[in-house]
């Protein structure tokens, strides 16, 4: 990849954000279609973030991805939303066109593009269990809701983010169905008669002693887990596939929230494939170099 005065930079903000996988997939993307582009990490301490966002003007930069803890915090910095992001209230995608910004949120339709395309799951008419209520359980639910979901559980440690979830779910979208469950009693039976999709959006997993927050009794009723957790496998999808339940990780909502937002600033149809090719050579080495 050659850098020139005429490439096109886009990136993502974050804190901490070395971490992030995304500059993989999306440069092999960039690079796949011959585009000049380049994607890179950019870690943004919260009291940075408005000197940040301006600076994207500034530069005259294509646009940037949004992560922890930024994707609420931004939308006071930015000069217009689309319906998405206006409804549920977060943003993880800019645009800078002209020198103006526009705010999307990708990670919902990331995920049911990934629970359709990967998954082979339709979401119409299911009943769904999400555990957590941050940004991505806002943006996932709302594009469930979107799909016609039947009926939505909540649950989550702290009892008052779930209601807010509620709340923000019956107003904005009009949608009734939805129940918060308190999170001591998240492993009830009758609760687990007739759900099709356990969602997992917290960060438990993500590390090796992390617990399983549902009971395995109550995993094998249902018919797809998905966990948006991707740095490693965590033990609800060694359960599943214990249980022969189809199942995705994080890393397929990663590609497809990040393939919509490479749409938005490059007006090309992304090389998912090639993506998810660049990931999977990535991890496979970083497992390598982890086991030599």
């Amino acid at each position: 990849m050659k850098i020139k005065g005429t490439t096109k930079i886009t990136g993502v903000f974050g804190y901490p954000v070395s971490h992030s996988l995304s500059p993989v997939f999306q440069n092999a993307a960039f690079e796949f279609l011959g585009l000049d582009y380049i994607y890179i990490p950019l870690e943004v301490k919260p009291e940075n973030l408005k000197i940040a966002t301006e600076a994207l003007r500034i530069f005259n930069w294509i646009g940037v991805n949004v992560t922890i803890p930024h994707k609420k915090e931004i939308m006071k910095y930015i000069d217009e939303l689309d319906e998405t992001s206006k409804i549920l209230g977060v943003v993880n995608t800019i645009h800078n066109i002209d020198g103006k910004l526009k705010g999307y949120i990708t990670d919902g339709d990331g995920f049911i593009r990934s629970l359709k395309e990967d998954g082979n799951f339709i979401p119409e008419g299911k009943n769904i269990f999400i555990l957590g209520a941050g940004g991505s359980s806002y943006a996932i639910c709302g594009a469930l809701i979107k799909e016609k979901v039947n009926y939505i559980f909540i649950s989550n440690r702290t009892y008052e983010n779930a209601l807010k979830l509620r709340k923000h779910l019956n107003k904005k979208l009009n949608f009734k169905n939805v129940e918060v469950i308190p999170f001591e009693k998240r492993n009830e039976k009758y609760i687990w008669e007739n759900i099709d999709l356990l969602i997992n959006t917290t960060s438990v997993g993500m590390k090796e002693n992390d617990p399983l927050l549902i009971e395995k009794v109550n995993i094998e009723k249902v018919k797809f887990v998905y966990d948006i957790v991707y740095n490693r496998k965590t033990e609800l999808l060694k359960v599943a596939e214990e249980l022969k339940i189809k199942n995705l990780d994080g890393l397929s909502m990663l590609i497809y929230q990040g393939a919509i937002s490479f749409e938005i600033w490059t007006g090309k149809k992304a090389p998912v494939e090639i993506m998810k090719k660049s990931l999977h050579d990535k991890i496979q080495n970083l497992l390598l170099k982890k086991s030599g």
